[in-house]
């Protein structure tokens, strides 16, 4: 009795593995199309991993496809939505590489902006993202100079500006309270290269970086 459960066992898993590899081989060849509607179904889904597969098979497979921008595009702002930033803008990168005309790279970098805004969740912590997001919301100005996103952009760059003379000032009277001078006379040095001054900063209730995009 014992043989023969085992052997039917055996007969069970032989024959799910069998089924794998013939599903497994069915998930190649596919026309572009079977693989964008895989990506728009799976991102409905916010099944992000599996749209990402989806991506490197439709990218593989077909990569002169005119689908592919669109499911960059479409990828992109699944990762914003929920709230993966660093991948939103590997996706942005990935169209302005491979896609964008003058009008399209003026959104893709205007959305990297936005979504490497929105991934500063705290100052303290994310110092270097901040001084990144700053040097490109300065290219964005230089390069896009009459932009429809222009109003947002300084805005973000007036937050971004009045959260790091903030920081600075924080740390600075930190040093204070704890008798070191030296650190506190960097800090303070730091803010005098501002473009803004304590008297341009009105304290806010919620915090300086959060209703930018709200």
């Amino acid at each position: 009795m014992k043989k023969s459960l085992w052997i039917a066992v055996a007969v069970a898993f032989l024959f799910a593995g069998c089924l794998g590899k013939k599903d497994e081989t069915a998930e190649y060849n596919k026309p572009a199309l079977h693989w964008y509607k895989k990506i728009a179904e799976s991102v409905a889904k916010s099944n992000l991993d599996k749209a990402d597969e989806y991506y490197l098979s439709l990218k593989s497979e077909h990569m002169r496809s005119p689908l592919l921008p669109m499911a960059i595009i479409m990828l992109a702002h699944g990762h914003m939505e929920a709230e993966e930033y660093l991948m939103a803008n590997y996706y942005f990168d990935e169209y302005n590489k491979r896609f964008a005309t003058s009008e399209g790279r003026e959104y893709a970098d205007f959305m990297k902006l936005k979504s490497a805004f929105l991934g500063i969740q705290d100052v303290n912590k994310d110092q270097k993202l901040m001084l990144d997001t700053v040097a490109n919301a300065e290219k964005f100005v230089l390069r896009h100079p009459d932009s429809a996103y222009d109003p947002l952009v300084k805005t973000v760059l007036v937050r971004l500006h009045m959260s790091q003379y903030l920081l600075h000032e924080n740390i600075a009277a930190l040093y204070d309270r704890v008798g070191k001078d030296k650190g506190a006379k960097i800090y303070r040095a730091k803010n005098k290269q501002s473009p803004l001054n304590i008297n341009d900063i009105d304290l806010p209730k919620k915090g300086i970086l959060s209703k930018v995009f709200d």
